[in-house]
């Protein structure tokens, strides 16, 4: 049998009576097994993280060099970590290399804000009343932090998470995403080993169900997700006294006008619709393409994605490999049969290849009322559809529930600063993909893409209180 690898509390392995096996998304081959852990194990891990947050955190200076000791061992296992990643993920081995460099730089910014966030001077003799008196704030950490994370970024995602909350001061109580804990224990051991306290960061590989046990405990002041909509709202409103930070899901509108480089945006797309097989929530699902450069661009792009390389996430050469399990699979490929019913036209992919795995798929003619346009696939898969007047287009990009980034190509700066003030989204680029994303940059949505921003920068801020002190002179 494969070893089990212990959930941690405390700085201890921690086993359970069930385990969970951990099974590659490509070939079902176990590749690891975790605890079963138990609402009594969070139980234990809350009161563990309470006690550390009213023993107060370690100096920032100390916290900072936790940090930058972590980014510098990270540094140096990137290999180990990329395998980790893939293989219980299905990522390919190159772009969880990619992963794990992201990883690096989470941390190192992560670091530069311990040491430089602060409060700030409030000019009290603004007002008359205020004369003689010296008003500051000092930015506290906020208490208990439980971490929720995805699947699909097992090792990036949580140092989006630890990170901050480690140069903020809050200790930390991860659940990683069942299917793919591994990474998540691998890296908080590797933070303890660069000098992390023991009890500063507990992960409890649990069920979901499980997991809300921490969503409803009194002693956690702040839950901070990533998945679904459905799932994040639901956390929000079972928890409606905590701070809840949600970064949830998108669909990814490209807008392509005549004038920009719609060569250069073919290649992209082929990478930023299909890298780890469509499932990032800024993977770009939508493109709207100006009428003049329809025909030749939908050619341009399928010969593009024609040429992906589909196999095992080891191989250096994959591009696309599996979905996270069979049901995503057989979900998305229902998707792609529904809408080339209702009219649309399957350009390339469609079908499955070795170990079911879905090839990659490009869909012309897609229309606002197909599934494949109004909700996020998740999956290798971009639809297509013809526009004539810029409006229109920018007019089509808004129309979803979703809002996370939005991305449009052109060289008229009007029409680019247009798109920037009219594209209802967290992100707006120009001439780069919705896809395109800088881990210190502030990241999140609006509507069904969430409530909060990401990078350690705003994180650490999410992750603190203000606390104004007034000194009488």
């Amino acid at each position: 049998m494969t070893d089990i690898t212990p959930a941690l509390i405390d700085g201890t392995d921690v086993l359970a009576d069930e385990v969970n096996e951990v099974r590659s998304p490509y070939d079902g081959s176990v590749v690891g097994v975790v605890p079963a852990c138990t609402t009594a194990d969070l139980d234990r891990a809350i009161a563990v993280a309470l006690e550390r947050h009213r023993a107060g955190p370690p100096p920032a200076f100390e916290r900072a060099e936790v940090l930058d000791r972590a980014a510098v061992l990270l540094t140096e296992r990137l290999d180990e970590f990329a395998r980790s990643i893939s293989e219980e993920s299905a990522k390919p081995i190159t772009t969880a290399r990619v992963e794990a460099q992201r990883a690096v730089d989470t941390i190192r910014f992560s670091a530069a804000e311990a040491r430089t966030f602060t409060g700030e001077m409030v000019p009290l003799d603004a007002s008359s009343a205020g004369v003689g008196k010296l008003g500051f704030t000092k930015r506290v950490p906020i208490g208990v932090v439980g971490a929720i994370s995805p699947f699909n970024f097992p090792l990036n995602l949580v140092c989006h998470k630890i990170a901050p909350a480690v140069a903020a001061g809050c200790p930390v109580v991860l659940k990683p995403a069942s299917s793919t804990p591994l990474t998540a224990l691998r890296i908080a051991r590797l933070f303890e080993e660069a000098g992390l306290p023991p009890g500063w960061l507990n992960v409890v590989t649990c069920s979901g169900r499980v997991a809300n046990h921490m969503v409803l405990h009194p002693d956690v002041a702040m839950i901070t997700f990533t998945g679904s909509p459905e799932v994040g709202w639901g956390i929000r409103a079972d928890a409606p006294r905590k701070r809840v930070s949600l970064e949830l899901g998108n669909n990814a509108p490209v807008v392509i006008e005549p004038d920009g480089d719609w060569e250069t945006a073919a290649a992209k797309i082929a990478v930023g619709g299909y890298a780890f097989a469509g499932q990032t929530c800024i993977s770009v699902q939508r493109v709207y393409v100006h009428n003049s450069l329809h025909e030749g661009f939908v050619a341009a792009l399928a010969e593009k994605v024609g040429q992906l390389k589909v196999g095992p996430p080891s191989d250096p050469a994959t591009e696309v490999s599996a979905l996270i399990d069979p049901g995503e699979t057989d979900r998305v490929a229902a998707w792609i049969a529904e809408a080339t019913d209702e009219g649309a036209r399957l350009v390339v992919g469609g079908t499955r290849g070795d170990h079911d795995v879905l090839v990659p798929t490009l869909l012309d003619g897609v229309r606002p009322d197909m599934k494949v346009c109004t909700t996020e696939v998740f999956g290798p898969l971009v639809g297509v559809a013809p526009y004539e007047r810029f409006d229109d287009a920018l007019a089509l990009a808004n129309d979803t529930r979703y809002g996370l980034q939005a991305s449009v190509f052109t060289t008229d700066i009007g029409k680019a600063l247009k798109a920037a003030d009219t594209l209802d989204f967290g992100g707006v680029l120009v001439n780069e993909l919705p896809s395109w994303r800088a881990d210190q940059q502030p990241y999140g949505g609006v509507r069904d893409s969430g409530n909060t921003r990401e990078g350690p920068p705003y994180t650490v801020q999410e992750m603190t209180e203000r606390r104004m002190i007034v000194i009488q002179g």
